[in-house]
């Protein structure tokens, strides 16, 4: 195959003084530098999506998938280097500059990049200062709006070999930014500005276990193990512990385990592996202390396939022994709180759980199916009705169905069911309080959260659900107080979370803060008619008509079919007062009756 022409993001880095450092011990540096790679620089291309093209002795040259992503992960390379070399005199400090630009580029056949794009971003690294990142022109406008960054435009340079002038923006990175807007003080960006605090208790994150079957087919077995002990362990209010969303971002990932720990948070990292074959399953895990590096302990697990339920809740009971965690007398009836036995029914909810978080109609439907295939199994299992209730609800919200007043309303019987079937079972509670919250029910909206999250307390989706049913009962501020738990919880929380954020502050007549939200979630997902229909009201209550009529334009782009009546209609707003104060946005600048 020959070479090949494209667009790429193109990162050059290399090490300030390399000869210098290098005259005094180069064994020493040598060593230095290859430790770095493996524990910092390696696995932080990794989780930004980069690929390393090549290396010299104190260089790289790196390929990404967007601009976005070479400047986050040379932030966050630059601040590790600050940490690391505190403490360290001048003349043993590893200082890295880097170049980033986005152009034309050639791939040879080995992978190899050649061309101006490569060449520009070489340069500009040249000119960059020690733990500096400088940023030609192309780059910086793909970050301008999307990162919430102090940059220093330099103007327009004469670069070595280049023939024309390029304009060069640079960014000085070492110390906290300070974040020009509110959504970033609450790290709205959906993947930590700053590693969050570990918390006072315990705190722990269960990585997605591998799966070891030998048949990718089998994917959603292993991750459903990992996602159920996630589930037992929020059921602890004494351990902090990460959502499923967060703690799966470093699956297949080479990240270390104290840079995930510091990442997500925590403390500890459980990690493990599931292989099954036919009848028979092997479960091994390792609760790891990221404080000392080592295990607190090991297990492996060789059992029966009906026997998973017994692994899980062996597992469970010894991290609950390890972190030496005192139960209430409730919880301690949670955990021991019987399982469904029927190991033919539960693959098919595993199964109908990782459709419906794909978020899609199709992904609605065959989650709907294998819900109901495991109804068919085993008629009492209260976890399949819940999900299969709360599918109804979406096909509502998002007007999916053909007649979605009569999906609110099978969602909301199928919901009863599934909590009169079985108390303990904090998704029923979730299903009910959802189905309650869209009926407009908010007051048993409020208790069925309330009561879920006594079962489950580090429970994302009732957090969220929550936070949602305060914004609808005018309690905007105590919505964001809820958010801010759900995010420590959640450090990579979903974009539909700085929605709910720009709400809550909207509600608030805070509207620049809100437009700070809904900027990030657009940055994030720039689909979302609901985003742009927001940001036109908040700009119309700024004064700011021309950017309210571009963001309506998109709404209505996005979503021809949108309409302020059947918002009305749906959106469960307590005070009427709430929902008026959106249109007022939207007819300050004529964009609504």
């Amino acid at each position: 195959m020959g070479e090949m022409r494209k667009i790429a993001a193109i990162l050059v880095s290399d090490v300030v003084g390399y000869s210098r450092l290098a005259g005094a011990d180069e064994d020493r540096i040598l060593a230095r530098l290859r430790a770095l790679r493996s524990d910092l620089i390696d696995p932080t291309i990794a989780v930004h999506h980069g690929r390393v093209v090549k290396r010299t002795g104190d260089g790289s040259l790196v390929e990404f998938r967007s601009v976005v992503d070479a400047v986050r992960c040379a932030i966050e390379v630059q601040n590790a280097m600050v940490e690391r070399n505190a403490g360290l005199p001048p003349d043993r400090r590893i200082e890295f500059r880097i170049g980033i630009h986005l152009g034309d580029v050639v791939e040879e056949s080995d992978g190899d990049l050649m061309g101006d794009g490569v060449n520009i971003a070489a340069r500009l690294e040249s000119i960059c200062e020690p733990g500096c990142i400088c940023l030609s022109e192309q780059a910086y406008w793909q970050v301008k709006a999307r990162l919430d960054l102090v940059i220093d435009d330099r103007g327009a340079m004469q670069l070595k070999n280049i023939t024309d002038p390029v304009r060069v923006y640079s960014l000085q990175v070492g110390l906290p930014a300070q974040p020009k807007s509110a959504a970033s003080q609450t790290q709205a960006s959906g993947e930590p500005s700053a590693p969050p605090s570990i918390p006072d208790k315990p705190s722990i994150a269960v990585l997605a276990f591998n799966n070891m079957s030998g048949d990718a087919e089998q994917e959603y077995f292993s991750d459903g193990i990992s996602e159920d002990i996630i589930t037992d362990l929020s059921k602890l209010s004494e351990l902090h512990v990460i959502a499923r969303n967060s703690s799966f971002v470093y699956k297949k990932t080479s990240v270390s385990v104290p840079d995930m720990a510091r990442m997500l948070g925590v403390r500890y990292l459980l990690e493990g592996s599931v292989r099954k074959a036919g009848n028979r399953v092997r479960v091994t895990a390792q609760l790891i202390d990221s404080m000392s590096g080592g295990h607190v302990w090991a297990s492996r697990f060789d059992r029966d396939l009906t026997d998973i339920f017994a692994v899980q809740d062996e597992l469970t009971q010894e991290i609950v022994s390890a972190l030496k965690l005192k139960l209430t007398a409730s919880e301690r009836d949670h955990l021991a709180h019987e399982r469904a036995t029927n190991i033919e029914a539960y693959e098919f909810l595993l199964r109908g759980r990782e459709q419906s978080l794909a978020c899609t109609r199709p992904g609605n439907i065959a989650a709907r199916n294998l819900a109901g295939a495991a109804i068919a199994v085993d008629p009492a299992y209260a976890a399949a009705h819940a999900l299969i209730a709360f599918t109804h609800v979406l096909d509502y919200i998002n007007a999916w169905s053909t007649e979605p007043d009569n999906s609110l309303r099978t969602g909301l019987e199928l919901a009863h069911q599934a909590v009169e079937m079985d108390e303990q079972q904090h998704n029923g509670h979730f299903a009910l309080g959802m189905a309650c919250m869209w009926s407009r029910d908010l007051d048993r909206a409020r208790a069925e959260a309330q009561r879920g999250l006594m079962l489950s307390p580090n429970s994302i989706d009732l957090l969220l659900l929550f936070a949602h049913i305060q914004i609808f009962s005018s309690d905007p501020a105590s919505a964001l107080e809820t958010l801010a738990v759900s995010m420590q919880l959640d450090p990579h929380y979903p974009d539909v979370l700085l929605q709910f954020l720009a709400d809550a502050h909207f509600s608030l007549g805070d509207y620049e803060k809100a437009v700070g939200a809904l900027m990030e979630r657009l940055a994030r997902n720039p689909q979302s008619d609901i985003a742009h229909a927001l940001l036109a009201s908040c700009y119309g209550h700024l004064g700011r008509p021309g950017e309210s009529l571009k963001a309506w334009e998109q709404a209505i782009q996005l979503n021809p079919t949108f309409s302020i009546e059947r918002r009305r209609r749906v959106l469960p707003f307590q005070n009427p007062d709430d929902f008026q104060r959106r249109v007022e946005g939207l007819r300050k600048v004529g964009l609504a009756g």
